[in-house]
């Protein structure tokens, strides 16, 4: 290839590839905006609904930037993060199978948007250790088309790529059924041999701070305790 050519194809990916790119980091960005609103939408129903219960089981929604939001329920906590870059598909994918795909190859690429569980005390006493889950994720293109993996109904309710557009009834269903399924997701005791040896730096930290590492699940892995939902 000339060098001529390569300088083409590098302004071809640059007005093609690239500008898809940008507006897929433009579709995330705009449904992570809308997720933030949601969660404190969350917030403030809830805590209302919750009256004068125990301050400790209400709802505590932060803003931690563009591409992050947490909100504290009770003793968990959902983090909500977008990835910065744009992905697309292994061959492998069942994304690929689709005719809304197979007509337009740009549709693949999507933005990340992940929900993460974690235990409220673990950023609370800054135990760096503990473990969090990942509870779902979603994934949005050039159209604002698109589907989401997850556990339990976030994998099937979801994942209809190429024909719905993402709105804000889904986006809050999403949310509503992460958060349900994090607080159904209980703290497990962990086996007698995991723990029954402690270094010295350990045993002084949970003297200190209750360090020694926790998570829902010990050994979990994200498809590990319900089917996912595939395309």
């Amino acid at each position: 290839m000339s060098n001529t050519d390569v300088k083409s194809n590098i302004l071809n990916n640059l007005k093609d590839k690239s500008a898809v790119k940008q507006l897929v980091f433009d579709n995330t960005m705009s449904v992570m905006s809308d997720i933030k609103r949601i969660l404190k939408e969350l917030e403030v129903e809830f805590n209302h609904q919750l009256g004068e219960a125990d301050d400790r089981i209400k709802l505590d929604y932060q803003d931690h930037g563009i591409y992050s939001a947490q909100l504290k329920i009770a003793g968990d906590l959902i983090i909500v993060t977008m990835h910065s870059n744009i992905f697309e598909f292994d061959r492998s994918h069942g994304i690929w199978k689709t005719s809304y795909v197979k007509s337009d190859k740009t549709a693949s690429y999507c933005g990340i948007i992940n929900i993460y569980n974690f235990l409220s005390d673990s950023i609370k006493y800054n135990r760096m250790q503990d473990l969090g889950y990942l509870v779902g994720r979603i994934f949005i293109n050039k159209d604002f088309h698109y589907f989401a993996e997850g556990k339990r109904q976030l994998g099937f309710f979801f994942n209809d790529f190429g024909n719905t557009i993402l709105e804000k009834e889904s986006l809050t269903n999403m949310i509503t059924l992460a958060i349900n399924y994090a607080l159904e997701f209980d703290l497990l005791v962990p086996p007698f041999d995991t723990v029954k040896i402690a270094s010295v730096e350990q045993i002084s930290d949970r003297i200190q701070l209750s360090k020694l590492r926790t998570g829902k699940r010990l050994g979990f892995q994200f498809n590990a305790d319900d089917i996912d939902g595939n395309l």
